[in-house]
């Protein structure tokens, strides 16, 4: 398996004046089917989950609906891009004639189209990948490999044996199965180059935090005064989504293991909110990619993959998630385990329910928060899931099956391993 890491394209393309309803209805029959339809996201090798969605203007913002066309990949990234233009051809050309400033008939060719989506790619606030490295075949592979011990065990006695012979026994199997003996190799990391910038990345962020904190300790007083006048200023309505609306957003939900989820908002106003949702997201960023990257969000191990980006001169924020299980899960999981992080994100748009000192009450209000995310929330008309019968759990263990093949365990060690199967 190749040495890679994860990439997340984000492409906004602005929706021409009148092009709605033609939109909806191209993205309608794209959405069809995902895997192998006109534009066969299926087949492109290292593509994790894809989704269009088109994120509506807000009203008072001079600006036209944008269409948002994600894609969660293995590196390289342009690779994949590039793919699925020479697989989609002018099977894309439904979705992309309703943007603004896409090539007229006639000079549409595949390198026209793919420096259109190019010159659309804009840079994302944020980015969480549940296991940096994990590519797409690993995936595949690791769930083969799964499915081929248990069928292993499941042919035969074990009764009386010892763990360790087991764990021996399922070695020796892989080891002599030529579609199998990669799994006695450890997974591959990144490559070196990618770990290399990665370092980098993480001392040029330590060091920028050192050279803050004095600032940070000088400001905090006049901050703290700030947040809480507008904590008690801003207003916060209870927002209801419409009927209609929920019906459209649960239509596409529940359809397999996993979900989709994007929901955008408009910040609240003045310099203030702008920039700390600028810092908070450059925090979320760092701590995504140098602590909160082993299957693992700050004790939500249910999401796969997560972006923020800004939109409109950082005046609205878009949120996009790929995660397991229903929406009522995934709000009471967050709920639960991380609302002061919710708080400290969000609330810094409008409507989020009250907030007191940044990350206390806020998510806390179940309900009011239930009802916010949802009336901000827009369906996904064409979203793509590489292994979309797999949860993150599941991802997980599987990797730790393969990883503790050639483990040595003791008897008791080799025991908890044989129950992941």
């Amino acid at each position: 398996m190749a040495r890679t890491h994860q990439a997340a394209i984000t492409m906004l393309i602005p929706v021409r004046d009148g092009a709605g309803e033609r939109l909806e209805q191209a993205l309608t029959n794209l959405g069809a089917d995902p895997v192998a339809g006109p534009v066969p996201f299926g087949r492109i090798d290292g593509l994790h989950f894809a989704r269009m969605v088109v994120i509506p203007p807000t009203p008072g913002l001079d600006s036209p609906p944008q269409l948002a066309f994600l894609l969660d990949c293995d590196s390289p990234a342009r690779s994949r891009l590039r793919r699925i233009v020479a697989l989609g051809g002018d099977a894309l050309d439904p979705v992309l004639e309703c943007c603004e400033g896409y090539p007229e008939v006639g000079k549409r060719s595949q390198s026209a189209r793919y420096r259109y989506l190019r010159d659309h790619t804009r840079s994302t606030a944020a980015v969480y990948v549940n296991t940096i490295g994990r590519t797409v075949d690993q995936i595949h592979r690791e769930e083969m490999l799964r499915e081929e011990l248990e069928c292993f065990l499941d042919s035969r006695s074990w009764v009386g044996q010892a763990p360790s012979s087991v764990q021996a026994a399922l070695r020796e199997f892989a080891a002599g199965r030529s579609d199998l003996h990669w799994a006695l190799s450890p997974a591959p990391k990144p490559g070196v180059f990618w770990r290399l910038r990665n370092k980098l990345h993480l001392a040029a962020g330590v060091v920028a935090g050192l050279v803050a904190l004095p600032f940070v300790v000088l400001g905090a007083i006049p901050f703290a005064i700030q947040l809480r006048r507008l904590e008690k200023s801003d207003p916060a309505p209870r927002v209801i989504p419409d009927d209609e609306h929920v019906r459209a957003l649960a239509a596409i939900e529940d359809l397999t293991l996993q979900n989709q989820f994007t929901a955008y908002g408009q910040l609240k106003p003045g310099r203030f909110r702008r920039y700390l949702s600028i810092v908070l997201l450059i925090g979320i960023n760092f701590g995504a990619r140098h602590r909160f990257n082993q299957a693992d969000l700050a004790g939500v191990k249910t999401i796969h993959a997560a972006r923020w980006l800004f939109l409109d001169d950082k005046r609205r924020v878009v949120f996009c998630s790929n995660y397991d299980g229903s929406l009522e899960n995934y709000m009471d999981d967050f709920i639960d385990k991380v609302a002061w992080g919710l708080n400290a994100v969000f609330s810094n748009g409008r409507e989020y329910p009250r907030t007191s000192w940044l990350i206390k009450g806020g998510a806390k209000d179940e309900l009011a928060f239930k009802s916010y995310i949802r009336a901000h929330q827009v369906p996904s008309p064409v979203w793509y899931s590489a292994y979309p019968r797999l949860t993150a759990v599941n991802i997980e263990n599987n990797a730790r099956i393969r990883a503790g093949l050639s483990a040595q365990f003791d008897e008791a060690e080799a025991a908890r391993w044989l129950r992941r199967f």
